[in-house]
Order: structure tokens, then sequence, then C-alpha cells
């Protein structure tokens, strides 16, 4: 990978402790190197590390370079509540930048020296630069994110109208398929009641026929007994009177 592609750039607005005016430290993160540049807004100071000063601190600390670079960019590129940071004055206009963090338990402190710059307008605006280009591309993402947001906002609301309206027309299918079953049902019940009253209107015309046949049957069956016993009761009759015509003819 090409070491430009690797470089990373950041600004840090610090407050420093017992002040009220903000320094601007400015940082170019190579592989194995980096570059800072620091502004008060009147004077400039420049640390220039090269890869054999930051060899010999990581090696100073037990680090690899990389792990040294990684945690000096989180502490110069963004400030960290819980550490002192410190710039104050060194021999020949040059400053000490330093920061405290914690490790394994232990508080450390890096000190790295800044020297004063001969051309502090030239830093200041290029600071500044940075700054307002920095500004204008969050500005740009601001808005590229808004306009990306609005989008989805209405497609979500394109999507919830849509959604709505398959589920009024599910609503209103199944409500039609409802009332269309119910119809077809009532149909088929009110079919099923003609064919059982006609059922049970066969079944009383059968039972009715069955009890008339049973009565003539049986006002048959009396007529018949009642002719057979006047049947009897004439040949009594009649053999009676022939034997008493016989006695009289005898005496």
């Amino acid at each position: 990978m090409v070491e430009s592609e690797r470089t990373k750039h950041t600004c840090l607005r610090l407050v420093l402790s017992g002040t009220t005016d903000p320094i601007f430290i400015k940082g170019t993160w190579h592989p194995s190197r980096f570059d800072i540049s620091i502004t008060d807004g009147s004077s400039s100071w420049l640390c220039n590390a090269t890869e054999e000063e930051l060899a010999e601190r990581a090696a100073q600390w037990d680090q690899p370079v990389s792990e040294y670079l990684h945690l000096a960019e989180q502490y110069l590129g963004f400030q960290q509540p819980n550490s002192i940071y410190s710039f104050s004055d060194a021999p020949e206009g040059s400053k000490r930048l330093s920061w405290t963090f914690e490790k394994e338990g232990t508080k450390l402190e890096w000190r790295w020296k800044c020297k004063l710059s001969h051309d502090s307008k030239k830093i200041t605006v290029g600071i500044l630069d940075f700054l307002m280009e920095a500004n204008i591309r969050l500005s740009e993402e601001v808005v590229n994110k808004t306009r990306s947001f609005d989008k989805m906002k209405s497609e979500a609301e394109k999507c919830l109208t849509q959604g709505e309206r398959l589920c009024n027309e599910k609503i209103e299918f199944e409500d039609a398929t409802y009332s269309k079953f119910i119809s077809v049902l009532n149909a088929k019940k009110e079919k099923l009641r003609a064919l059982r009253d006609k059922e049970d209107s066969g079944k009383e015309v059968a039972e009715e026929e069955e009890e008339s046949t049973d009565k003539g049957e049986s006002s048959e069956s009396g007529r018949s007994d009642n002719e057979q016993s006047e049947a009897s009761k004439k040949a009594a009759t009649t053999s009676s009177r022939g034997r008493g015509r016989k006695r009289a003819s005898r005496s």
C-alpha cells in the first residue's frame, strides 16, 4: 500500500488546564513517523518525529512502533478527558508538549519537544485552511446525510402508505370472501333444511298412509268377523228349528 494512502490527518482544539485560550494541534500520521504543528494564533511550533526517534521511544516503552503511533494519535487527535495535557516552555523558545495516560493501572506521561517555527504565519494559515476544509467536508457530509435521511424518510412514507393500502385491500378481500362464503353456506343450509323438511313431510305422509291402511284392515277384519258371527247364529237358529220340527212330527 502506498504511504500516502495510509497517511491520516487530525486537528485537535486543546484547552489546557488553567487557561481559557485554546491551542490547535494538527497531526500528520505516517506508518512509522508523525509530524505535528501547533499554533496559539500568534506563534507556532513544529515537532517532526523521525522513524529513528519513534523507534527509540517505542523501544523505551516496550511497545511496537505501530502501537506507539496509535496511542499518540488517539491522545493528540482527540482530547481525552482523563488525560492531563501540558504545553510548557523549553529553552530557545521551544515548547514541551506532554500528556498523561494509564497503562495497567499505572499513570504514565509522554513528552515531545516542539521547536519554534520561523514562519508562524504559514503554519497558522495552514492549520486554519485545514480546519476550514474539514468544516466544509463536514458540512457537505451533513447535507448529504440529511438528503439521504429525507430520501429514506420519503421512501419509508411511501412504503407505509403502500403497506396501509395493501392491508386495506387485504381486509376488503377477506371481507368479500367471507361474505361470499357466508352466502354460499347459508344457501347450502337452506337447501339442506328444505331437503330435511321434505324428508320429514314424506315420512309423515307415509305414516298417515300406513295408519290408514292399518285402520282399513282392522275395519274389514271386524266386518268379516261380524259376518261370520251372524252366519253362525243363523245356522244355529236354522238347525234348532229343524230339530224342533222333527220332534213335533214324532210326537
